[in-house]
């Protein structure tokens, strides 16, 4: 497992995705930053026009920028591959989080603090969609098989289903006190990790969950994110460790080689190599 500096310990590396351009790109929380690590390990830090923006996940989006939530100014951001960056002001304080790119040619986001979903065009216009649950927390969001956005209520403790068209399903959990949090697509289902219960879940388009249990309940799966060969992998925030998990079900534990690492975010290069952003300053890549 390599490990790579890319701040000090209070920038927070958070939220990382592949970029159109080959590179990692990855938010600092806690900074108000936006970095990317290159294939020859370079890293390139982009300051935002409000340090305490909290800029938090990101995404590729359909236009060859980035896309990315301001979590506490309630903003979308957006950078080129060249590193210029703007910002587009959401109605209230929603608490924008959790972003993927639709099959619509939009970005789709969630808003923590205000039980939407919101969608927004390249072109910046917004458009909000009300959740029928109050204090649901949703969280992070993803294109699934089906041409609709799937999406973790965190506080609901369900499985959410936005269509293109504005229309909302809520699948509740077979688990009380769940609390999901990742989700992404893996094959032709949904795959998702539970921080509460310690558990990853697997939803099919017409609702079917199947739930595994991890070998510590404790571990407080936070991202995950399906490689090429079908494996899942996520990041274990309280134990300090990267799991994987086979679409069968079969769990491999890789430990990280530094205490108190806070995995968050996770992502999956073309070549399989796994990256997690770990919020100590580093970002780890594991060869899968």
């Amino acid at each position: 497992m390599e490990r790579i500096v890319v701040s000090d310990g209070a920038a927070g590396p958070y939220g990382i995705t592949v970029g159109p351009d080959g590179a990692l790109w990855f938010t600092l929380v806690h900074a108000g930053e936006i970095g990317r690590l290159a294939a020859d390990g370079t890293v390139t830090r982009y300051g935002l026009d409000a340090p305490g923006c909290g800029p938090s996940v990101i995404t590729a989006g359909p236009d060859g920028a980035l896309w990315f939530t301001r979590m506490r100014d309630h903003r979308i951001g957006r950078i080129t591959v060249d590193g210029e960056a703007r910002r587009y002001p959401l109605p209230g304080e929603g608490g924008p989080y959790g972003i993927a790119a639709g099959p619509d040619g939009a970005l789709w986001f969630t808003e923590l603090n205000a039980d939407r979903i919101g969608r927004i065009t390249v072109d910046g216009e917004v458009t909000e969609y009300p959740l029928p649950v109050a204090g649901a927390y949703p969280s992070m969001i993803t294109a699934g098989p089906d041409g609709a956005l799937w999406f973790t209520l965190n506080q609901a403790h369900a499985i959410g289903r936005i269509t293109v068209d504005g229309e909302v399903a809520l699948h509740p959990l077979p688990t009380g006190g769940a609390a999901p949090v990742g989700i992404t697509r893996g094959g032709d289902a949904l795959w998702f990790v539970e921080i509460g219960a310690g558990q990853v879940g697997r939803i099919t388009p017409d609702g079917e969950v199947a739930e595994y249990p991890l070998p510590d309940r404790a571990a407080r799966p936070h991202a995950v994110a399906a490689g090429p060969d079908g494996r899942l992998w996520f990041t274990e925030w309280a134990a300090g460790r990267i799991g994987c998990l086979t679409p069968d079900g079969d769990y491999t534990a890789h430990p990280l080689p530094v205490e108190g690492a806070e995995p968050h975010g996770i992502a999956v290069t073309p070549d399989g190599a796994v990256h997690a952003a770990l919020e100590i300053g580093e970002i780890v890549r594991l060869e899968s």
